[in-house]
């Protein structure tokens, strides 16, 4: 005859200690390095920056005037964009050249659009009052811009065609006669470079 006590033991078995496989094991450390290293290959992916005959890869900025700028809203129009710092020796020389080929191009189917890059405000300022800039600029705020340009450093220029086209990456100085001779090329193929 079952005692309370005998029962209670049959009804209430002492756990049993559960044991990995060593081929369980394998498989999870081997799905743990998996994740790891697909981690770390997503967190290595760069933007790679834009080349001709890719299509533009839109922004907003708002000039230091406060103008909202974007270039989505721009398309039918030529654009040059270009980066530039006050800290930047380059920059410093082509910006008479950029402000020329804005006075000279500039209006109803050019836009030249300064983007301010890794500056200070003040110093940003500065720079376009010495140069007498008076195409639109603005601060690319949080690196946003350049980040998804995938700037490198500055002086850099994209020049975009109307149909939103890079036409051309210029990923150094330029100067006047560079940016004349790809703007007049798009305006002589009807703002195209098809």
């Amino acid at each position: 005859m079952m005692t309370e006590l005998d029962f209670l033991q049959e009804a209430d078995p002492k756990p049993t200690r559960r044991s990995f496989s060593p081929g369980s094991i394998a498989i999870l450390i081997g799905l743990i390095v998996f994740a790891v290293v697909l981690a770390v290959q997503l967190g290595n992916q760069r933007v790679i920056q834009p080349q001709p005959g890719e299509a533009i890869r839109d922004f907003s900025l708002t000039t230091f005037e406060g103008e909202a700028l974007n270039t989505a809203d721009l398309r039918g129009k030529i654009l040059v964009i270009n980066f530039w710092g006050s800290w930047c020796a380059p920059c410093r020389d082509e910006a008479p050249d950029l402000q020329a080929i804005w006075e000279d191009y500039g209006g109803e189917d050019v836009v030249l659009i300064g983007v301010n890059w890794n500056d200070i405000e003040g110093s940003a300022r500065a720079f376009i009052d010495e140069f007498g800039l008076t195409f639109p600029n603005g601060p690319d705020i949080g690196e946003k811009i350049a980040e998804q340009y995938a700037i490198t450093g500055a002086p850099e220029t994209f020049i975009v065609d109307q149909e939103g086209t890079i036409a051309a990456a210029i990923i150094q100085p330029t100067n006047y006669d560079a940016l004349a001779q790809v703007i007049t090329r798009l305006q002589a193929n009807g703002g195209t470079d098809s």
